[in-house]
């Protein structure tokens, strides 16, 4: 799917409501059939379209019972826990792709949380809001405080996010632990994925939003983690599309 049909889908979604045009995005970056990890998926919204619109194995995990009860009423296997402590309790490569929507700069440790996903899957799909966008910058220059809008609506105080980040850092600290950079999709607040955001200086000034899909660079990658990548690539290659399986025992079941 090309970005123009990608955006009049996300256009078709938001007038009929079915899912936030973000998580679109992030459903368009996912194979049919594959298996999937949404970390703090909250009620569900993504795993339920992910589930009823293109046939994926989808696992949940939330911090809030809350939610997590909503979820569970709508048929989505989520569990109630904490996704900075409970990934180690999942087994290496039990996922196809790890999804963390805008939550990673309200994580302790981003890096820890990156390894941790890519360690789990085979691909980590990423959103976050970047700090750096230029009205952000003009409320700093001007007002001589924290930038307080619609896309950062906390006061310094009170705000879950405790590691501001730009899209510049982002990619920097991808660089910093090699990983790749697969796919990346730059988003204003009105949902529009600008041409001019292709550049490689507008998005970190522009952007409001950014959405990376990363995996281990193959260099880097242990021999059990070259076979397991290389019959995944092979399997993708000859139209099979199912979960890379594991020996070790399954969390989920």
């Amino acid at each position: 799917m090309n970005i123009s049909q990608l955006n009049k889908n996300i256009g078709q979604n938001i007038v009929t409501k079915q899912i936030r045009y973000d998580l679109e995005i992030i459903s368009g970056m996912i194979d049919l059939g594959s298996k999937v990890l949404d970390i703090g998926c909250g009620d569900g919204e993504l795993l339920y379209f992910l589930k009823n619109t293109k046939n994926i194995d989808v696992r949940g995990i939330e911090i809030s019972q809350e939610l997590v009860t909503k979820a569970i009423k709508k048929s989505i296997p989520v569990i109630q826990g904490d996704g900075e402590k409970d990934l180690e309790f999942y087994p290496n490569h039990n996922f196809d792709y790890a999804i963390l929507s805008q939550t990673i700069q309200a994580t302790q440790n981003p890096k820890k949380m990156l390894e941790e996903m890519l360690r789990i899957a085979r691909f980590a799909i990423i959103s976050l809001p970047n700090f750096a966008n230029f009205k952000n910058r003009i409320q700093l220059l001007t007002l001589g405080k924290m930038p307080v809008n619609k896309n950062l609506p906390f006061s310094w105080y009170n705000t879950p996010n405790i590691h501001f980040c730009s899209i510049k850092d982002f990619e920097n600290l991808c660089k910093e632990l090699d990983f790749q950079i697969n796919k990346k999709i730059f988003l204003t607040t009105k949902s529009k994925s600008l041409k001019i955001l292709n550049y490689d200086i507008a998005p970190n000034l522009l952007a409001d939003f950014g959405i990376f899909m990363i995996s281990k660079n193959e260099l880097c990658l242990t021999p059990q983690e070259q076979y397991v990548t290389n019959k995944a690539i092979n399997s993708s290659i000859f139209g099979i599309n199912k979960p890379i399986a594991s020996n070790n025992k399954r969390l989920d079941r």
